[in-house]
C-alpha cells in the first residue's frame, strides 16, 4: 500500500513540489519505522527498515529510502565512496553539485573544508539555474563535480559529459552516475520516442531519454575522463551490505581528469 502510495506521488507532482512537500513529512514518517535493524550511513539513523520507492512497477523495490535524511541505496553507496576512497571530506575542495541531492546538499554546505555550489535547471535548492549542456562557469574552476541521474534525461548527454569535464581543474574528479542495464553492452536510446509511456516503457521513466548499458565508461572516456569502474558495494559483507540498505550490483564510476 505504501509503496503504491509513493509512486502516485511521483507521478503526479512535479520534482521541485516534492522536495518542497519531503522536507516536512519525512520526520514524521520517520517515527514509524524506528528500529535498529538497518542503519543509513549518510545522517547515522537506525530503523527497523527503510521505506519504499520507485517510480513505477518496474523500478519499485522496498527497502530503499530512509526516512530520515532520503538518501536512497545509491546515494549511501556514493557517500561511503567519497569517505573511503577519496580526500572529499578532508582537502580543501571547490565542489559544484548538479541536480543536488536533498540528504547531501545540507550535509555538505556544512563542511568547512568545501567552497560548494549547487546547480539545477529548475530544483529550489539550487544555488544556480542552468541547463548542464551549457554550465556557465569557466574552464577548470572545479576540484570535484557531482552530478547523479542526470545524464538520462538530457537530450545530447555527450555535450553535458564535455561541458562537466571542462569545468574541472585538472586532477579533479567527478561522480556521474546513471540508470543503467547491466545486461546491455551497448546504451538503448531512439529519439523517436517522445510519448511518456513509451519512454517509461523503453527507458524506465517518462522523462528519460536514453537507458545507459556497459558502455557509459567508454562514452565518458570519449570527453576526455580517465575511468574506473567498480562495485564498489562488493567490499561489504552481504550482511553488511543489507544492513546498510547498499545496491550490491550498482558499477560506480570515478571520474577524473
Amino acid at each position: 500500500m505504501l509503496k503504491s502510495i509513493i509512486r502516485l506521488l511521483l507521478k503526479i507532482f512535479p520534482r521541485p513540489f516534492l522536495i518542497r512537500l519531503s522536507l516536512l513529512i519525512n520526520r514524521i514518517v520517520a517515527l514509524f519505522y524506528m528500529g535498529n535493524k538497518v542503519e543509513c550511513p549518510v545522517c547515522n539513523n537506525t530503523l527497523r527498515k527503510f521505506l519504499p520507492y520507485g517510480y513505477t512497477k518496474q523500478t519499485g523495490r522496498d527497502n530503499a529510502l530512509c526516512p530520515h535524511c532520503l538518501s536512497l541505496e545509491r546515494h549511501r553507496l556514493m557517500y561511503l565512496y567519497l569517505q573511503e576512497k577519496t580526500y572529499f571530506f578532508t582537502k580543501n575542495l571547490k565542489v559544484l553539485h548538479i541536480a543536488p541531492e536533498q540528504c547531501f546538499f545540507k550535509r555538505f554546505r556544512a563542511l568547512q573544508n568545501l567552497d560548494y555550489t549547487t546547480g539545477d535547471l529548475e530544483s529550489p535548492i539550487a544555488d544556480v539555474h542552468f541547463d548542464v549542456q551549457s554550465i556557465p562557469f569557466a574552464d577548470e574552476t572545479y576540484d570535484v563535480v557531482i552530478c547523479n541521474h542526470v545524464l538520462e534525461h538530457v537530450d545530447d548527454d555527450a555535450k553535458a559529459m564535455s561541458e562537466m569535464y571542462r569545468i574541472l581543474k585538472p586532477g579533479g574528479f567527478a561522480i556521474l552516475q546513471v540508470p543503467q542495464n547491466a545486461n546491455a553492452e551497448k546504451t538503448y536510446e531512439d529519439p523517436t520516442i517522445t510519448n511518456p509511456s513509451e519512454r517509461e516503457k523503453h527507458f524506465l521513466q517518462k522523462d528519460h531519454v536514453r537507458l545507459y548499458g556497459l558502455d557509459y565508461a567508454e562514452r565518458l572516456r570519449a570527453v576526455g575522463f580517465k575511468v574506473t569502474a567498480n562495485t564498489f558495494a562488493n567490499n561489504y559483507s552481504e550482511e553488511a551490505a543489507q544492513r546498510l540498505g547498499l545496491p550490491m550490483k550498482e558499477i560506480f564510476y570515478f571520474n577524473q581528469k
